[in-house]
């Protein structure tokens, strides 16, 4: 077994996952998690792996990825615990630890590169012209300052070195 990290707790508070310890562990969240009904994603776990320190081993566990952030843990928690935010937090860390999808990193090249999380094919481009609709949204992919601010704003907050 990996030695916890009592640290822990404090670097998910500083990514913005607080009120770990709040949880105690009623279940109430896992029962009404569409993720656990579906995969080995179990949310109460997640929070007592975060609450022991347990680091390493919930930074490499594919668990994490598998909350899909749809809240009805937190709407149904009795110690309103913000669970999501917590998720969100071991993400981040995770992430700064180097520990991302291929499909995640697909994911943040394509908003690197176009803005968006995917690119506008000719395919699409040909449907959105037969609806009636401009070739190109108008978004970052049709406003130059856009992107180039919405590039401004990944430089700042270090995206582009997370998916190196």
């Amino acid at each position: 077994m990996v030695a916890p990290n009592p640290d822990f707790y404090n670097e998910i508070a500083a990514a913005g996952g607080a009120n770990v310890k709040m949880c105690f562990q009623c279940g109430t969240c896992t029962a009404g998690c569409p993720s656990s009904k579906e995969t080995a994603y179990k949310t109460r776990k997640a929070m007592r792996m975060a609450q022991l320190g347990l680091k390493d081993e919930l930074l490499g566990s594919d668990d994490i990825w598998q909350c899909t952030t749809c809240y009805t843990c937190e709407e149904r928690c009795p110690r309103g615990v913000p669970i999501v935010d917590v998720v969100v937090a071991i993400r981040n860390i995770a992430v700064k630890n180097g520990k991302m999808f291929d499909a995640h990193k697909k994911t943040a090249g394509a908003l690197i590169k176009y803005g968006h999380a995917v690119s506008i094919n000719d395919e699409v481009k040909a449907m959105r012209k037969e609806l009636g609709l401009p070739e190109v949204p108008p978004t970052v992919l049709a406003n130059d300052k856009a992107k180039a601010d919405f590039d401004k704003i990944l430089a700042k907050v270090g995206f582009n070195s997370l998916v190196e």
